[in-house]
C-alpha cells in the first residue's frame, strides 16, 4: 500500500501541517480515520498531558480500534487517538462546555507538538493512545500555533484533519 498524508489544519490561525498515517502500525486506527474524513471540531489545549492539542468526536468507526500501537509518552508530531466512555470525561475540571452523559462514547484525535508528555490522568490512571499518523511537514509552525493556544485561549478555534 501506498502512504497515505492528510492535513491536520488550526483553521482560524490559518496554520496547515501534513501527517502520514502509520497504516504499518495501526491499520484498523488509520482505515477508521481514514474513512471518517474530513473532520473537524473546536480544539482543546491538553491540561495534564502537556504538549498536545484535541478535538472531539462522536464515534465513527463501526467498531472501536484496539489499542494497536500504543503509547503514554507520545512524541513531537505523534497523531493519537482515544476513545471514552462518556463518565470519563464529565468532570467539569476538564472545561468542556457540553454535557457528556454515562453510556456515550467520545473520540479524541490529538496532536502532541512537542516534548515531555505523560498521559497519566490523575483521575483514572495511565491513558494509553493509538499513535496512528506522524507530523511530516509543518510542525514547528503547529508547535507555535500550539503554544499560542495555550497562552491565548482556543475559543472559536476549529481543528480540522482532511485527506492530502
Amino acid at each position: 500500500m501506498a502512504d497515505r498524508y492528510i492535513e491536520i489544519s488550526l483553521v482560524k490561525r490559518g496554520i496547515t501541517g501534513t501527517a502520514r498515517l502509520l497504516d504499518d502500525r495501526a491499520p484498523i486506527t488509520c482505515a477508521a480515520v481514514w474513512n471518517s474524513l474530513p473532520l473537524s471540531g473546536d480544539v482543546y489545549h491538553a491540561k495534564y498531558a502537556r504538549n498536545e492539542i484535541y478535538a472531539l468526536f462522536p464515534p465513527f468507526a463501526e467498531s472501536e480500534p484496539p489499542l494497536e500501537n500504543p503509547t503514554v509518552t507520545p512524541i513531537p508530531g505523534d497523531l493519537c487517538y482515544f476513545s471514552f466512555a462518556g463518565a470519563e470525561l464529565g468532570t467539569k475540571a476538564y472545561g468542556y462546555d457540553r454535557e457528556v452523559r454515562p453510556g456515550t462514547t467520545v473520540v479524541d484525535l490529538a496532536l502532541f507538538y512537542e516534548r515531555n508528555n505523560l498521559l497519566l490522568n490523575g483521575d483514572v490512571g495511565w491513558v494509553p493512545g493509538i499513535v496512528w499518523g506522524q507530523v511530516t511537514e509543518g510542525l514547528p509552525e503547529l508547535a507555535e500555533a500550539c503554544n499560542d493556544l495555550w497562552r491565548t485561549g482556543a475559543a472559536g478555534e476549529t481543528l480540522s484533519f482532511r485527506r492530502a
